[in-house]
């Protein structure tokens, strides 16, 4: 081998080495609860629209709910344990032909859209052998802010809650024409508005039907009606986490729990947070008594479950 040779053998092999160091980085990232999300799907990086260009048919509209459908956050389970990323244009070419039937989870996002909290649920969820998606309601077009994080004030815009659940209803009726999901285990989880969304979601079709619920950071109490109760089918098995000194919910119009709106004979759980630190949080699911519970419920439904 000529010098000339033996120095461009030296210069690929270190551009194979970098490309390798480069790939595990990258998939380092991906599977940190911190991996950056693309921007605009977040409180911090969204361009609201102004209410007051609203005309309502967006919550309906084809292009809208498309758009929080193929952003979304997904997580799939590996076959003996942990998960790993995918999206939904990559989700059947990273699943294959194997003929697996996915128990399947959809999730949604609260009011500051994605954030490393959502990773973080998305990844515990997918973790226990759910395949997760989270339709991202920020990737539409037109999207009003709905809440200011730093003073814990909601509600800004009331039409917030029918998108939420436009997108939700859409997300569900596309996963049901995938093969590798189980029909029989699609279940509905949200924290916070995503919690609102998931107790008054109310099945337009039987396309958009789920197994259970689980509504982490939620009352079911509210002024505005369609924001109040729960609308799960009495076959449903729901589970409701609240903390009783939640700081988004102590107004008179907010305060309590869930438990008066639930079928307790079909296996529904209202569970209330009243002593210790686990009294005053809002994002319970990070606290292991919480993630036990969790899993108990799961278990019920004769679903995956890893520990």
């Amino acid at each position: 081998m000529d010098n000339k040779t033996f120095l461009a053998y030296k210069v690929r092999i270190q551009q194979v080495a970098i490309l390798a160091v480069g790939a595990a980085i990258l998939g380092f990232l991906q599977n940190s609860p911190t991996y950056a999300q693309p921007s605009g799907l977040s409180n911090r990086t969204k361009a609201f629209t102004d209410p007051a260009q609203m005309t309502g048919r967006e919550t309906n509209d084809p292009a809208e709910l498309a758009r929080s459908w193929a952003a979304a956050m997904v997580q799939i389970p590996n076959k003996n344990g942990g998960s790993r990323i995918s999206s939904i244009a990559a989700l059947r070419s990273s699943i294959g032909n194997t003929g697996a039937k996915y128990p399947t989870i959809i999730y949604l996002h609260g009011c500051s859209g994605f954030w490393k909290g959502t990773r973080e649920r998305v990844k515990f969820y997918a973790d226990q052998g759910y395949l997760v998606i989270a339709p991202a309601s920020f990737a539409r077009l037109k999207y009003p802010q709905s809440c200011n994080p730093a003073t814990k004030t909601g509600g800004l815009y009331r039409g917030t809650l029918a998108m939420r659940q436009a997108d939700a209803g859409y997300a569900i009726e596309m996963v049901r024409k995938f093969p590798f999901v189980d029909q029989t285990k699609i279940i509905l989880a949200g924290l916070s508005q995503g919690a609102i969304t998931t107790a008054t979601f109310k099945a337009a079709n039987r396309n958009q039907k789920t197994t259970a619920r689980i509504i982490e950071g939620w009352t079911c109490n509210a002024r505005w009606p369609e924001y109040r109760g729960i609308n799960a089918g009495p076959e449903e098995a729901v589970l409701t986490l609240v903390a009783k000194y939640d700081p988004w919910f102590q107004n008179e119009w907010t305060k309590g729990d869930c438990g008066k709106f639930l079928t307790p004979d079909n296996g529904s759980i209202s569970v209330v947070y009243n002593k210790g630190k686990l009294a005053y949080q809002h994002e319970l699911l990070k606290y292991s008594p919480v993630r036990k519970r969790v899993l108990d419920f799961l278990e019920t439904l004769s679903g995956p479950n890893r520990r």
